[in-house]
């Protein structure tokens, strides 16, 4: 009883599988998914290509980006000012770098006598906006201000052209301090303005610096003296900081477009938008949803034809003849039909597929024992209508029986 009892447990256990031994049917599934993959081989690997391509792109526009603003005092590149902003915070000038308008104005009313550096190159900023700030700054630096934006400052200073190509370096040429300890500076690409006191002048009383009577507000007109790229020529990096470093406090502002609206007067998009705008977007998503779903529906089931489809030669040449027929193509289908009669004349006589168009006449002439001359009138005659066409095309049929069957 014991035995036979014993040895029945020793085989269950034999049979009973590891924990780590993977099961029947997991490996059924597995095989399953491999089998599946082999099949559709093509969409998973578009379906991996897809996921790459989108992960990439999320990649991408999720990455943090540098500045890029010209003269920005965080753009390193060499429209920049990154270095300008270094050097002024080593002379111990606290440089700060709002980026709306009423940050700009806190900013300014914060400290005691600030200096403003403003580059206002769409110019987006109004009279009203452009008072507030020079009336809470005590100095104000306007880099190539555009012609509204001097009118609105009302400080007698007058754009009064660019630079000449000619005067890629300019002097100082005034008894203004900054400009004479400055020395010379960059003139490329720079703007000269009359009125105050005016340096670095290209031509006449026009300078490309220009300082107000009382000196608390300077125009420069140039970009290239503040920008990396050319700050260690010259005199532009002391001129840039002589300019900017006078007060101890500094506000950096590049106004944008997202001040142009700051006072509440500007419109919006959706203010000058017309009233039925609103309804345009979802109107639009509906009829995208629409064609969506009218392109994409099945259009009953797929019908399955073996290939390669075997197309009889009648067929072919019925069908030509229809196009040639439709065209009016006279002239196309006389030379065809001349061109394969001497190529299987050629062939019934032997004489090879180098064979011309007059040998090809001589030939048969003689084997019919005809004039050749006539054989060739037959053969070179170029109907004009389809009648003619047809009626030619016969006897050039029934010349080739005859040929072949000699």
């Amino acid at each position: 009883m014991n035995g036979p009892a014993t040895t029945g447990a020793g085989t269950a256990q034999e049979t009973r599988q590891s924990p780590g031994a993977p099961t029947v049917g997991g490996s059924l599934r597995a095989a399953r998914f491999l089998a599946w993959l082999r099949q559709h081989r093509g969409m998973a690997a578009a379906a991996v290509v897809v996921a790459g391509a989108l992960a990439l792109i999320i990649g991408t526009q999720l990455a943090p980006k540098g500045d890029t603003l010209p003269l920005s005092v965080h753009n390193a590149g060499p429209e920049g000012a990154r270095a300008l902003g270094e050097i002024l915070g080593r002379h111990g000038v606290s440089v700060r770098t709002p980026t709306r308008f009423d940050a700009a104005l806190e900013d300014l009313h914060s400290s005691s006598s600030p200096t403003l550096l403003l580059y206002d190159r769409y110019g987006v900023l109004d009279a009203q906006q452009l008072a507030g700030l020079v009336s809470a700054a005590g100095r104000v630096v306007v880099v190539t201000p555009r012609l509204e934006t001097l009118a609105a400052l009302d400080s007698g200073i007058h754009q009064a052209g660019v630079v000449p190509d000619a005067s890629p370096v300019l002097n100082p040429g005034c008894a203004y301090p900054d400009a004479e300890a400055a020395g010379q500076v960059t003139g490329e690409g720079g703007f000269v303005y009359d009125g105050g006191t005016t340096c670095y002048r290209a031509a006449g009383a026009a300078g490309m610096l220009a300082v107000s009577a009382d000196g608390r507000l300077a125009v420069l007109g140039s970009t290239a003296v503040l920008g990396n790229d050319k700050l260690d020529e010259l005199g532009n990096a002391a001129l840039a900081v002589r300019t900017l470093g006078a007060s101890r406090d500094l506000v950096w502002y590049l106004p944008s477009i997202e001040d142009a609206t700051a006072d509440g007067s500007g419109k919006t998009l959706d203010d000058l938008a017309p009233g039925w705008a609103r309804f345009l977007g979802p109107w639009l998503l509906v009829v995208a949803l629409a064609a969506i779903v009218w392109r994409g529906r099945r259009h009953g089931p797929l019908v399955f034809e073996p290939l390669p489809v075997v197309v009889k030669a009648v067929e072919t040449a019925e069908g030509r003849a229809r196009l040639y027929q439709d065209s009016r193509a006279v002239e196309q289908a006389r030379d065809n039909l001349r061109a394969g009669l001497l190529v299987r004349l050629a062939r019934k006589l032997r004489l090879g597929p180098g064979a011309t168009a007059e040998e090809t006449i001589a030939a048969a002439a003689r084997l019919l024992g005809r004039d050749a001359a006539g054989v060739r009138m037959l053969i070179n005659e170029r109907p004009t209508t389809e009648a003619r066409l047809v009626a030619w095309s016969q006897a050039m049929d029934k010349l080739e029986k005859e040929v072949m069957t000699r």
